[in-house]
């Protein structure tokens, strides 16, 4: 097999978000029918489509699902073998490449949380959408997203960054995963996605609604994830950034481009907003690349810095293919209902202690 086009399978949960027409409406000109036509030059090279304002146009509906692995397997290259890639793409009768669930061939978590446990059993096939092919990238079927280092995986952390964590354990190891509303999970409270769908960096999810909806005008790009209805706003031109002590939940975004890639530079994250269990701190900044490489896919690419907690520089690669599709709004609401019953049932439970230490 010489060559190979990867095609992203539509989410069956996706949702558009107002703003992002709002900001269509709102910037008349913008977006040029004639100026954003993709068109292949007489050469048969790619021909970036351009907005009015003359830049790249990353506009449109994208997702990111993948079966790539975030981080490389142990003693791994970095790219997978054609007959490996079909192995992993393939479809078992009713079950999926990626099973979601046990009865498709995932392994039960026993000895673990409840809902650990559960995972994968609460939903049928039909919820799960973990990507039907294989990260390519430069026609290479790549083996990890992470890649660099060269080993495809996260760096050490230094002495201090492993200090924070450990005193992290050690504090939340006084409670259970869901004892106080403070500590419950963001996902859980509909508060932010899970992992970290609208980045940044802006990994899939592994489960389902890796979509995004871009919108730009001359002076500003949206990115709209579809888990949680997350939206970023980046602004470009000559930064301004925020006062130290104003820490968004996806940090202060500043882009510029470089010829026809945007650049997007991220600081100010919120400390209570951690990245793959690592929590940020004021030293981490993040760069993402975004770059049109042809008609169907953007490369995404990211580098992540905080020398006070990795022991160096780290970053990886991942297509943004295009998504034909609508993307719907994404209502997440069981956090705001079921708080209130975990803490109305809490406050039920002390009171009934509390009668039968009485009596």
């Amino acid at each position: 097999m010489t060559s190979r086009v990867t095609v992203a399978r539509p989410g069956r949960g996706h949702f558009f978000l107002l703003l992002a027409l709002l900001v269509l409406i709102a910037a008349p000109g913008v977006v040029s029918t004639a100026a954003a036509q993709e068109v292949v030059s007489a050469s048969g090279d790619y021909v970036v489509p351009r907005t009015a304002d003359g830049h790249p146009d990353l506009q449109g509906s994208w997702t990111n699902v993948t079966l790539t692995p975030f981080e490389r397997r142990e003693g791994r290259g970095p790219v997978f073998t054609w007959e490996e890639v079909e192995e992993i793409e393939r479809v078992d009768g009713d079950c999926p490449a990626s099973p979601g669930t046990v009865a498709c061939g995932r392994t039960a978590r026993q000895g673990q949380s409840n809902e650990a446990r559960l995972s994968g059993q609460e939903y049928s096939e039909v919820y799960w959408d973990r990507g039907t092919r294989v990260a390519i990238v430069n026609g290479e079927p790549r083996t990890s997203l992470v890649t660099r280092p060269s080993n495809g995986r996260r760096p050490p952390l230094t002495p201090e960054g492993e200090r924070r964590q450990q005193e992290y354990r050690d504090f939340r190891s006084q409670f259970g995963q869901y004892d106080h509303p403070e500590i419950r999970p963001l996902a859980e409270r509909c508060v932010v996605s899970f992992g970290s769908s609208a980045g940044p960096p802006m990994m899939p999810n592994t489960a389902y609604n890796n979509n995004y909806t871009i919108v730009q005008n001359a002076d500003h790009v949206m990115i709209l994830a579809e888990m949680v209805h997350d939206v970023r706003i980046i602004r470009l031109g000559e930064p301004d950034p925020l006062p130290e002590q104003l820490r968004p939940w996806f940090g202060d975004s500043w882009g510029h481009w470089e010829g026809n890639t945007l650049v997007v530079e991220t600081s100010n994250f919120n400390p209570n907003h951690p990245f793959r269990g690592i929590r940020p701190t004021d030293h981490l900044k993040v760069t993402e690349r975004f770059t049109r490489v042809d008609a169907e896919t953007i490369l995404y690419q990211f580098t992540i810095e905080d020398p006070t907690t990795y022991t160096e520089p780290w970053g990886g690669e991942i297509p943004l293919k295009k998504f034909d599709d609508l993307v719907y709004e994404y209502a997440c609401h069981e956090g705001n209902y079921a708080l209130a019953s975990v803490l109305s049932g809490a406050r039920y439970e002390e009171r009934e202690a509390e009668r039968d230490g009485r009596e």
